[in-house]
């Protein structure tokens, strides 16, 4: 398991029962560390079910408490057995984490591939839509929690030649806002983390389909660097913490001040 940033010492999720999907790597496996670094409890899932278990032994191996299931967050019924499942090995759900995602390769609208749209907005967005529905659901019905959707700095502004991935994160970002508004009231906080490039699995795929797209970007960047998946790992957990228990219907840029300029 690689290193992580460690949450500071007043971040504490001691008991809390965490979901993470999209798990098995990149900001999901952050987001899992930085979560059980705070003392949290994990519900973790990926449709990668090799890969997951193997970062749930890997838990196990540093005494923390972590279970897992596979699940396709586009199948309704996939992401009721999971929220099921969270509810059957804990009795709860304090945070939930929406993490699981694909990309689109860079293309203006006019090129896009249809498939590639569709199966943005299947994954990104609807698959958001599913898995805050049946959360949600638990979370009214045992009084409150936190829901972290991961958007992206593409779902904050338009995104050249990424329109399907910018589509679904803008979408990602409607429906945090919509449902913080509407369970405000019921004890339950929706925010988003919307990072730019990170050195995640899927950055590196898109950096090696195009050629000087890294310089680019590090050009770009204020700060002259990618981000870094346990930057956003330490975000989501201090989203789902009483630290930020005032912060609700929010997508917080981890973008090197990217969207400052």
């Amino acid at each position: 398991m690689t290193g992580t940033l460690k949450p500071s010492a007043s971040m504490s999720l001691a008991g809390k029962i965490c979901l993470v999907t999209g798990a098995a790597g990149g900001i999901g496996l952050a987001a899992a560390q930085a979560l059980a670094g705070a003392g949290a409890r994990l519900m973790l899932s990926d449709v990668d079910e090799a890969r997951g278990r193997q970062v749930v032994a890997d838990f196990h191996a540093l005494g923390l408490d972590a279970r897992f299931m596979a699940c396709d967050v586009t199948n309704a019924a996939s992401v009721e057995a999971l929220v099921a499942r969270a509810v059957e090995e804990f009795g709860r759900i304090d945070c939930a984490v929406n993490n699981a995602g694909v990309e689109t390769r860079h293309a203006k609208l006019a090129d896009h591939d249809d498939a590639e749209f569709d199966r943005a907005i299947a994954v990104n967005l609807k698959g958001v839509y599913l898995c805050m529905k049946h959360e949600l659901r638990q979370l009214l019905a045992q009084g409150g929690g936190v829901i972290v959707n991961v958007a992206s700095v593409a779902g904050l502004g338009g995104a050249p030649t990424l329109g399907g991935y910018s589509a679904s994160k803008h979408g990602v970002m409607g429906l945090t806002r919509t449902a913080a508004i509407e369970y405000a009231k019921r004890g339950i906080r929706v925010n988003a983390v919307c990072p730019s490039y990170t050195n995640t699995d899927m950055v590196q795929r898109m950096l090696e389909r195009n050629p000087g797209l890294r310089e680019a970007l590090v050009n770009a960047s204020p700060m002259k660097r990618l981000g870094e998946p346990e930057e956003v790992g330490l975000a989501v957990a201090w989203l789902c913490g009483d630290e930020s228990s005032f912060i609700n219907g929010q997508g917080l840029a981890l973008d090197g001040g990217l969207t400052a300029w």
